[in-house]
């Protein structure tokens, strides 16, 4: 069987000028990276922006991840190629990928089989250098502000007391925490410091979240960077480096244009992990997404109770969009994994397993229907799924009045995603369309809207802070920042925030042991569990079967 990097070149790709011409958008409004990647030049954007909404909006997530796999990316490629062949116009928006994941054991996120986004190794490793933008414009803060505490001009800034790391789009468990500014005075000032992955930035957050240059601009002078010997707060607005770090942007703001293997636009832009930020596309990309097709198909990263409620919550208040629909992937052997079998044993058909772990499924469809959107089940089947195990997952999804359709796109491409695609179709052409819920009122007191969050949609008992966090909330009143939405770091891994925990667990404590203060982004971030900004590689990482030819040919990505 043809793994997906040989898949990927088996595809002949149409020239971008042409992809975007089905679209709207003339070659002299591209910037091309080679003849298959373009960014949208800016006076394109901004006349293509102030076009009303002509599409509608679907929200692709997944139940619980395991190492089973959901497919959720795959899913989306296959749902927006079975869409084109079903006579619709979509275009499919989704997150770049991280070096980070790349390397280590998640592998890339181009979508896999027949559902990719193409060309594959271009898009995994470099891509148009947005991630590398991001790390530059952060660590220019960065060296900013130690070179104030160098200098001791002006701002009196604590050594203490900066909250502002440097990052690096790669995973390196041995950069959390460190001493950086040793070697004599010549070398600044000694003090800890430490790194985060380039996704789980700030700048990353801004960057798509942001509706332009002024916005992007204003949101990074409002960074929240240190403190004061006297207590008063440091922003990037202090350091007068917020034209610099956007300068850096530039050309990342603009969002890229690539193709399906069956030659369906794709918007792909930013890269925010949803288990430590929002975990979704630019707004920008998303928004001209929905001026220039019938079906924008986005995702939300990891599963509902991640990048989707921060979707609702944060992603789609802040973009002024609603999502028509939801699609949730599940599998057969997610599901067998969430109803206690061993990844050893998945092969073997297990009915009875695939019901019980299915606590997790019916969790995940009563999360979506408190946000007031139709759910559509995409069971994305594998290979050695049996049809009783199919079965299973249907029953479930009549259980809860969900729609539902199975779906082959890794293996058929998007002809194994028509039903799906029809599914989808009739559900958002019959339904009655409404403006989705949000899960809370952002005015809401701090406290309050982590209590929701953790109870309605992981399903808690109660929420514990530690003293560490209770110092957090005291100083988010004290500055005003009250009023900002939660976008909680947790584990992906299971509904609560204990990775262990697995299916619908019941009877369980959140805990929040810091709150992040993100400014400029505009929420705040509240860190459970044992969650870290800053993964670690594996003990085999993905990079030991990754390999380059003499001709230049790459191997092992997926």
């Amino acid at each position: 069987m043809a793994n997906d990097i040989e898949i990927a070149r088996s595809y002949t790709l149409r020239p971008i000028e042409e992809i975007a011409a089905g679209i709207g958008i003339g070659k002299e409004d591209l910037r091309n990276y080679g003849p298959y990647i373009a960014k949208i030049r800016q006076p394109a954007l901004s006349r293509l922006l102030e076009k009303p909404q002509r599409g509608k909006l679907i929200l692709v997530s997944a139940i619980t991840p395991t190492p089973a796999g959901e497919g959720k990316t795959t899913t989306s490629i296959a749902l927006a190629q079975g869409l084109a062949r079903t006579g619709k116009n979509p275009i499919v928006a989704l997150r770049e990928p991280s070096l980070g994941p790349v390397f280590g054991i998640k592998g890339g996120a181009t979508g896999g089989g027949h559902s990719q986004v193409l060309p594959m190794e271009d898009i995994n490793l470099h891509f148009t250098g947005d991630l590398h933008a991001v790390t530059s414009a952060h660590n220019l803060i960065a060296a900013a502000l130690d070179n104030r505490l160098h200098y001791r001009q002006g701002l009196r800034v604590s050594p203490r007391n900066v909250l502002w790391p440097r990052v690096m789009d790669m995973n390196d468990r041995a950069l959390r925490s460190m001493v950086i500014g040793l070697g004599g005075s010549s070398h600044g000032v000694p003090r800890e410091c430490g790194f985060d992955i380039t996704a789980a930035s700030e700048i990353m957050a801004i960057l798509c979240l942001s509706t332009g240059y002024e916005d992007l601009k204003n949101r990074i002078a409002r960074i929240l960077l240190a403190f004061t010997e006297d207590g008063d707060p440091v922003r990037v607005a202090d350091l007068k480096v917020q034209g610099a770090a956007a300068a850096l942007l530039r050309e990342a703001l603009l969002p890229n244009l690539v193709q399906t293997g069956e030659g369906v636009p794709a918007l792909i832009h930013g890269g925010p992990f949803a288990n430590i930020a929002q975990g979704a596309n630019s707004v920008m990309a998303t928004n001209l997404a929905l001026r220039c097709s019938d079906y924008t198909v986005t995702e939300a990263g990891f599963g509902f109770d991640l990048g989707a409620e921060k979707f609702f919550d944060i992603v789609a208040p802040s973009g002024g969009f609603s999502p028509d629909a939801v699609v949730l992937v599940a599998t057969v052997r997610a599901l067998k994994m969430h109803g206690e079998v061993p990844k050893s044993e998945l092969d073997r058909p297990d009915p009875a397993a695939v019901a019980k772990g299915g606590e997790n499924l019916e969790k995940h469809l009563e999360n979506i229907a408190k946000f007031r959107v139709p759910a559509i089940v995409a069971i994305n089947r594998f290979p050695g799924d049996t049809d009783e195990e199919i079965e299973a997952v249907r029953k479930i999804c009549e259980s809860k009045n969900a729609a539902y359709a199975v779906s082959t796109g890794w293996a058929d491409g998007g002809k194994g995603a028509v039903a799906l695609a029809e599914e989808v179709s009739r559900v958002c052409e019959t339904g009655e369309k409404g403006k989705a819920a949000r899960l809370y009122d952002w005015k809401l007191p701090v406290e309050e809207k982590i209590a929701i969050v953790a109870h309605e949609i992981y399903g808690a008992e109660a929420v514990d802070y530690t003293t560490e966090a209770k110092k957090d909330l005291r100083r988010i009143q004290k500055l005003g920042y009250g009023e900002l939405p939660v976008c909680i770091a947790k584990t992906q891994s299971s509904l609560s925030d204990n990775p262990r925990l697995l299916g619908r667990p019941k009877d369980f404590l959140v805990t929040v042991r810091r709150i992040l203060i993100s400014a400029g982004a505009g929420f705040l971030v509240p860190l459970t569990g044992d969650i870290l900004r800053m993964p670690g590689l594996p003990r085999v990482p993905a990079a030991e079967n990754i390999d380059i030819d003499a001709e230049g040919n790459i191997s092992g990505l997926f």
